[in-house]
């Protein structure tokens, strides 16, 4: 039977678990032991159940699924497979993989869903302890699916995007047989992009959620996050505010010689719609409108992941590019303040992702082993 490692038990996690082993892969499901609730579950469960209806709303994809092993021994699931699919929050990516790396097996692949940039940090802290290893490291733009988790080993899947954008890094791994495992094992066609900046940069999550979600924090969290995010979160200025930021962000992607589509390109493509407006996607698109919740306080993953992951990478990009972004500063500044946190230092940084000292030039081909010394 075909095997796959799942890296993350949350909700991306346990959905991909789920839709993998029912497209007949056998799967390892690993988490830290902290982290092992959901594990437990399945494992008192026999797999894992995805719901056909919630919240009144019809969903997809519904079932159950075994050939499932959770763990949380780190050896057991760098083991398990030759292909290893990361899906967690970002700031978990570093430590997740510094528990798999001493176990890690030469040419791996690791699949980071979504990717923010992951796959450099991630080389170049192999490259650091490890070399030997010549790792592969995809970077998805996203996972495939609009999910959550219902409770303890029950998900909803509201949505799958039409195809998944993802990177392969170094460039020179990505041959037609890597190409033909990848398509195999995701659930939805895929798009090979240039290399990392680009997969990081054509995120759909970077002016949807933390711009959105900083220019409503009050009624979020004065009202508990009792909203349907994307429809109620979203008006005529805050689409605005989100297009302005939109168009800093495709400015550092001309800059770096990168074609990247717009935010509502994006979603109509991944979503084959044909809305005419952001605005209207995110009043209107039948995935979306499922999602009947909004982030809580400042500590949501919104802003937490989102912020420093995804906005302080492109900042960083325009300071090289030599490019103004008032808009990316200001929500950077503005989610710093509210969770005491400045995310400028604490972000994912050029120095982090091992590209300190690098000129523009040199990092608009980004050559496969193009890493500097330590970040600190």
């Amino acid at each position: 039977m075909k095997k796959v490692t799942v890296i993350g038990a949350g909700n991306g996690g346990v959905t991909a678990a789920y839709h993998f082993a029912r497209q007949g892969y056998d799967v390892c499901l690993y988490d830290l032991q902290a982290f092992d609730t959901q594990l437990q579950a399945i494992k008192k469960n026999g797999g894992i159940r995805a719901l056909d209806e919630a919240h009144g709303c019809q969903m997809i994809l519904g079932g159950f699924a075994q050939a499932i092993t959770p763990t949380t021994d780190a050896k057991e699931a760098a083991a398990f497979s030759h292909t290893l699919v990361m899906i967690c929050p970002s700031f978990a990516q570093e430590p997740l993989f510094n528990e798999l790396l001493p176990h890690l097996s030469p040419n791996q692949v690791i699949i980071l869903m979504p990717g923010n940039y992951g796959g450099l940090v991630l080389s170049h802290l192999a490259k650091q302890t490890r070399p030997e290893l010549d790792l592969t490291f995809v970077d998805a733009i996203s996972i495939p699916w609009a999910t959550r988790l219902e409770q303890e080993g029950v998900i909803t899947i509201m949505g799958l995007k039409t195809f998944l954008p993802l990177s392969i890094y170094p460039k020179r791994k990505a041959d037609d047989e890597l190409i033909e495992r990848l398509t195999e094992l995701m659930p939805i066609p895929i798009e090979i992009l240039d290399n990392p900046l680009v997969a990081g940069l054509e995120n759909i999550n970077f002016g949807g959620h933390p711009l959105l979600t900083t220019l409503n924090m009050g009624l979020l969290e004065n009202f508990n996050g009792k909203f349907a995010y994307y429809r109620d979160c979203c008006s005529p200025a805050t689409a605005n505010a989100c297009a302005v930021m939109d168009k800093e962000r495709l400015a550092v992607g001309q800059r770096l010689g990168f074609s990247l589509r717009t935010e509502l390109e994006a979603m109509n493509a991944l979503y084959a719609s044909d809305y005419q407006s952001v605005y209207e996607f995110n009043r209107e698109s039948s995935t979306h409108i499922k999602i009947n919740q909004a982030p809580a306080s400042s500590a949501s993953r919104y802003i937490s992941e989102d912020v420093p992951y995804l906005l302080v990478p492109c900042y960083e990009l325009a300071c090289l590019a030599e490019i103004k972004v008032p808009i990316i500063t200001s929500c950077i500044h503005i989610s710093g303040a509210y969770n005491q946190e400045n995310y400028f230092d604490s972000g994912r940084t050029l120095a982090k992702m091992g590209l300190a000292g690098l000129t523009l030039e040199q990092i608009k081909v980004l050559p496969d082993f193009c890493h500097t010394k330590s970040a600190k």
